[in-house]
């Protein structure tokens, strides 16, 4: 065989090498939804599965699946029930003021000579006056609005039921799968390989344990400087508070924009001046000392390499990718770490045995 027919040779297996790679990233990026519902399905399995095996030592594992399962589909039930009464009760109410709250503004700018010039040039505050007269009639015809997302709404269902149930099996059977998996390995990379795994869902059940008690504290304290300023609705607004403050880096800001908006009508400017000083403080509290010292703790990962982790995370993949940042890069320093291990024993047993 000549030199000529080998270079040939080369260059069609690179060639075919390139090709594939190519074609194996088109079909991903093809398969991307079903893909990230797979991904988001092990998450919810890996961290399911801490309270379905402690009721699983009390009853059979079936039962512990369906009642975990149950109590995951409640919490937005619940949430909806303490939330959406109250919104919707300041929603009439403020379509039934709105022309009450204009007409004060109107009498506030005629009092004040620089807001009275800017009213005669621009007209802001009739414009405001004329459209909350016209409010009542459309909070009305809000429900045809409605219907018009509501395909996005079946989808959206219809994505979470389908993540759901890949995730129950996940649960039931994902230790088997793991098992049979790990077979076809070498005893040793075995052991290895199941030990990281373990380390690696506790880091995952740890991490989100470390995010409900980061969200409990932002309600909690939310909640208590709103009663101290006397914020109507607070106990739903603490609630929504913790909640959103589960979305890393946007969570929160959206929360709290939503409070101050409340507190426009509460105690305009004092409470919304004060609610958004304290917004401000907290939230780079919770960015810079509570979230890394909480998940260091949860996943024994550096606080620096949390913040980096969560910035990487939301810029590449947005609210998902900021949500998965953390427990992915623990899982990473995991499994860097069993193979810096292996690869260190390896230099041991060279250098013993020459």
């Amino acid at each position: 065989m000549t030199a000529a027919d080998l270079n040939l040779r080369v260059v069609l297996r690179i060639v075919l090498v390139i090709v594939g790679v190519v074609l194996t990233l088109y079909v991903i990026y093809l398969l991307r939804k079903p893909l990230g519902w797979i991904v988001l399905a092990t998450f919810i399995a890996v961290a399911m599965s801490a309270p379905v095996n402690l009721l699983a030592r009390h009853m059979h594992r079936g039962l512990a699946i369906a009642l975990a399962y149950l109590g995951l589909l409640l919490i937005p039930i619940l949430l909806a029930l303490i939330l959406i009464p109250p919104i919707v009760n300041g929603v009439d109410d403020l379509a039934s003021k709105a022309p009450e709250y204009a007409a004060e503004a109107q009498d506030y700018v005629q009092k004040n000579e620089t807001l009275r010039k800017l009213e005669d040039d621009y007209g802001v505050i009739t414009e405001l006056e004329t459209q909350a007269k016209k409010l009542p009639q459309k909070i009305g015809t809000a429900a045809g609005t409605l219907s018009d997302i509501g395909v996005g709404v079946v989808n959206s269902v219809f994505a979470g039921v389908t993540i759901l149930i890949l995730s129950i099996f996940m649960v039931a059977d994902g230790r088997r799968w793991v098992i049979r998996a790990l077979a076809f390995q070498p005893d040793e990379r075995r052991e290895r390989l199941d030990r990281a795994l373990s380390r690696i869902s506790t880091a995952v059940a740890n991490y989100v344990g470390g995010a409900l008690a980061q969200a409990t504290i932002a309600g909690l304290t939310s909640f208590v400087v709103m009663k101290i300023l006397g914020i109507p609705f607070a106990a739903p607004l603490a609630v929504l508070v913790g909640f959103a403050d589960l979305v890393p880096l946007v969570g929160a800001t959206i929360a709290a924009v939503l409070v101050a908006i409340v507190t426009v009508f509460a105690d305009f400017p004092i409470d919304t001046i004060i609610w958004v000083i304290w917004a401000v403080v907290y939230q780079q509290l919770e960015n810079t000392v509570i979230q890394p010292q909480i998940q260091r703790r949860a996943v024994d990962l550096h606080p620096f390499l949390v913040l980096v982790s969560v910035l990487f995370g939301s810029t590449l993949f947005g609210v998902a990718g900021a949500l998965l940042a953390i427990p992915a890069a623990a899982s990473v320093q995991i499994a860097l770490g069993e193979w810096w291990q292996f690869r260190q024993s390896g230099r041991v047993e060279l250098v013993a045995d020459p």
